[in-house]
This record gives C-alpha cells, structure tokens and sequence, in this order.
C-alpha cells in the first residue's frame, strides 16, 4: 500500500506529517512513502532529504489519491474528493467539532483516524499526539511571552542596581504547563501555578515551582475517566476566582491551558482581573481555540488592552516551531502505524478488538464509528457502593502525658551523664557531630528538588574524609587489645569501607549525569 505525504492546506500551517528520519520507519513496515512535492519546505525539509530517506515525490493529486494519506489538519473538501473509496486518513480531524467532516468521510467510504481520539492510556503514550503538541506549545507560549514582555525573566545584580525576576503564574499544569513552568524556571523567572487537580502539586514543586491552592472544600476534584480534569463546580469556581484575582495582582505572565476536549473553554480570568494587572505585563491563553481562558482574547491574534497588558491568544504555537513538532508528530503517527501494521507487509488492518483502534476510528468502509465506547484510562476510583453505617468504635484514650515525660526525662540524664564523664575528645566530637547534622539538614532542605540527584552524587565524593578520619582511628589503635580497640577497629573498618563505596559511586553518579548533556 502507499502512503501519501500532501502539503497542508491550512493557511499559516508549517508543520508536515513525515520527516526524513520518519520516512524510513514507514519504509521498514513494507509501504511506499509519497511525498508531495514542496511539503516540508517550511518545515526545513527539502525534497532532496525525502529522495535520500527512500521517499518518491509526487505531485499532490498523486499523495491525495494513496491508500493511506497522513495529514496534520483536516482535509479541505477538494482534497478529500480526490481521495478514493477504501483509503483512509489519518490527522487531527477533530470529529468533536468538525462532525461534517466525519459525515463527508463515511460518504466517500474513507476511514479517518483521528490523532485527538488517542486515550490517554499507558500503552498509547508514544502515539499521543496532544501531549507531543501540547509540550512545544508550553514552551513556545514561554518564548512569546518573554519577546513581548520585553524586559529579564531572571533577576540580574548590574552596577546600575538590582533587576528582579519577573512573575509567572502558570493556570493547568497538565502537558503544557509543566512545560511552560520548565521553561520559564529555566529563564530565571519566580514561578507559580495551579489547578483543579492538588496531587500535581509535587509536580510543580519539582521543578522549581510553588503550587498555588484554591481555598479547600468537601468537593472532590480531580482527573476524569478521560485522563483529563472533570469540569469544575460552582462552588469551586468561586472560590478559584478569588486566588485568580490575588495571582494576577501578583504576576507580570500569566499562562492559561485549562481545555475540556469537545468543549468550549472554561472562562477563568476576566477583564476585572486583567485591569488589575501592571501595565507592560502579558497573558498567553493556550486554550484561545475553544474560546479562550481570559474573557478579552482573540483567537488567532494579540492585541494590547486600555492598561497596557498584551493578551496573546495564538492558536498555531506548536506550528511555530515545525522541525522539531513535525518530528514529534510524525514519531508519533510511526507508531500508530506499527499498531496498525501487524506484520511488515504493508497491511493496514483496523482491529476494532484493539482499544486504541477502536477509539481513535472515527469512520470505517462508510460507516461513522463516532464516538466510540468509553474506556477507563485514569486511576480514579470507581464510587463505592452505599453500605451501612459501621459502629461508631470507642476513641482511645489519649497517651499519658506522664509516661511521656518521663522517656524523655530519662533519655535527658542518660545524655547528660555520658557527657559528664566522657573524655573532652569526644565532647568536640559530638559537637562537631550535631552541627554537621543541623547545618546539613537546612542546606538539603533547601536546595531545589530537581537538584538533589546532583546534589547528592558530588555530596558522597565529600565522604572521603570519613574515610581519612577512619583510617586515623585504625592508625591510632595498631596497639592494645581491649575490647573496646578491637570495637574501634571494627568500626572504622566498616566506616572505610561504606566511605569508599560513597566516593566511587558519588563520582559515578555523576559523571553518568554529565555524559547525557555532551554532545556526540
């Protein structure tokens, strides 16, 4: 069978659905590749790059009229005419919102595959196109929002005085989130963020941001049965409202990606919250496609409002940087084509017993497949069935307060007559002892959580002077035989030995960590 690679239709569209390097993969599963002439020319792809992968180029009614066509967006209505009965296309075809598109498929006995049904399984990970686009758009809306904020993200010490970082606040801390919060942590930027969903909040934190909280309730939120977070209640919507408006007081960027698949986007900041904002800051709204976070965006456009904040809700972002998202997109239609490829035969087959197949079809051999049945792709508890109320069991007691003074009053007499009588070497021992402890808890404790794999392989190479303090005491003890030297020696055998161990595996650590950041 043969694949058709068409150029995208859509104005301002600079991605393409295969790139030199994916062209071989598709090779390899036994199909002829395509490739309209000019299609990843904005991508930095030239024709001559496909010719060297194996590719044919073609002019474009030959790609449209293959067996199978893979596309970016969905196809214009001349193009879709050109296309056979029994072929099939695969792309973002948005069967949500585009259901004429879906109706036109079955009449022209075309079966689609749309990439924005994949589940969010565990298993479809390397065919999740959303996530793919949703990453570089998170970074991009980083990028866009410093080239408009027009001054530092990170706080600089001049001899003309201190600059300080500017504020980011992050709404959604799904894919693009985390991306945005990576990126603009990495400017130097202070960074908050939110979202309906609290257990993201070791997410957040571990990468150099805090999580902002809405005030708490007996309301339950979190992920839906989809992967993606439930729609929010009234009452939390409320009560978010409030920490919004606090935030955007707070912030100079304010990057919004709350999305519901197949509705409109949730209305969380409004022009009241925009007005309080300082002037020259701006807001990115990520979901500017389904009608925008923020009140006063224009899809497809940035303008600046009466108070000077420029409102950007660009909708191509992930298109901005086609090499690097043309690669990603085409890694990840390989890999749906590996699924729908059994054997290398150049074969698709649409099992409809696979999940995935059956989710992401949206039309087969005339027949509209749309929507497909649910599936369960979170970890989100099923409700538990109403049972009857059990026995109110009796509270224990409280613990005797006296029992507890006296372990401690003991352990305060032990201690303070062992160094009452212990010699005055081990008083500085034991001194040097507790103020290492404390100064090294307080010096972990606030080291940044990405940090401490790092932290801690160059904090073992500093073990080696445990090893010389160890080897000091097996010097100090070659004479005697008491029970007491020969538990020193013991000791301080195994303290080299576990030392040493320390060292070599701290300096390891390390240089394994260096190696990955080296090119070649």
């Amino acid at each position: 069978m043969k694949i058709g690679i068409p150029r995208e239709s859509l104005a301002g569209e600079n991605r393409v659905a295969a790139t030199p390097k994916t062209v071989p993969a598709l090779i390899k599963l036994g199909y002829e590749v395509l490739v309209e002439k000019g299609a990843g020319a904005k991508a930095d792809f030239p024709d001559s790059e496909y010719l060297a992968a194996g590719a044919a180029v073609v002019t474009k009614k030959q790609a449209w009229s293959s067996d199978i066509v893979l596309t970016v967006n969905e196809p214009a209505a001349a193009d879709l005419k050109s296309m056979k009965a029994g072929a099939a296309i695969i792309g973002f075809l948005n069967p949500r919102q585009a259901p004429d598109l879906v109706k036109a498929l079955a009449d022209q006995k075309v079966s689609g595959l749309s990439m924005d049904m994949v589940p969010r399984t565990s298993r479809a990970q390397s065919m999740d196109a959303l996530s793919s686009m949703a990453n570089i758009s998170g970074y991009r809306a980083v990028v866009e929002a410093a080239h408009t904020f027009g001054r530092f993200f990170g706080g600089q010490v001049t001899a003309a005085g201190k600059v300080p970082p500017a504020n980011v606040f992050v709404i959604g801390t799904g894919v693009a989130g985390l991306a945005a919060i990576g990126a603009a942590n990495s400017l130097g930027a202070q960074v908050r963020a939110t979202d309906v969903r609290p257990e993201t909040a070791e997410q957040v934190e571990s990468m150099g941001a805090s999580f902002v909280h809405v005030a708490p309730s007996e309301a339950d939120q979190g992920v839906s049965s989809d992967g993606y977070a439930k729609e929010t209640t009234d009452d939390f919507n409320q009560r978010a409202a409030v920490m919004y408006a606090e935030q955007m007081k707070w912030a100079d960027i304010v990057i919004t990606t709350a999305a519901i698949p197949g509705k409109p986007s949730p209305k969380l900041l409004t022009a009241e919250m925009v007005s309080t904002m300082t002037p020259g800051s701006v807001i990115v709204d990520l979901a500017a496609l389904g009608g925008g976070n923020c009140e006063m965006t224009k899809a497809g456009q940035s303008f600046v409002t009466d108070n000077a904040v420029t409102i950007i809700g660009y909708t191509d972002l992930a298109s901005r940087l086609p090499s690097q998202s043309s690669q990603l997109y085409g890694t990840n239609l390989v890999n749906l084509m590996k699924l729908l490829t059994p054997e290398p035969d150049g074969q698709l087959v649409l099992n409809f017993d696979d999940e995935i197949i059956r989710t992401v079809t949206v039309t087969r051999d005339g027949e509209v497949t749309f929507p497909p049945p649910p599936i369960q792709v979170s970890a989100a508890p099923a409700a538990a069935p109403v049972a009857a109320p059990a026995p109110v069991a009796t509270p224990k007691p409280p613990a005797d307060w006296r029992k507890l003074f006296a372990i401690v009053a003991v352990a305060a007499i032990a201690l303070i007559a062992l160094l009452t009588f212990a010699p005055n070497s081990f008083l500085n021992l034991m001194a040097v002892f507790v103020l290492a402890c404390v100064v090294g808890y307080y010096v972990v404790w606030n080291v940044n959580h990405a940090l401490h794999t790092p932290l801690m392989s160059e904090t073992n190479a500093i073990s080696g002077i445990i090893v010389v303090g160890a080897m000091l005491q097996l010097v100090g003890l070659n004479e005697g035989n008491s029970v007491l030297s020969w538990a020193v020696r013991i000791i301080a055998c195994a303290a080299t030995l576990v030392a040493s161990i320390n060292v070599f595996g701290g300096f390891t650590v390390t240089n394994r960590m260096l190696s990955m950041f080296r090119r070649g």
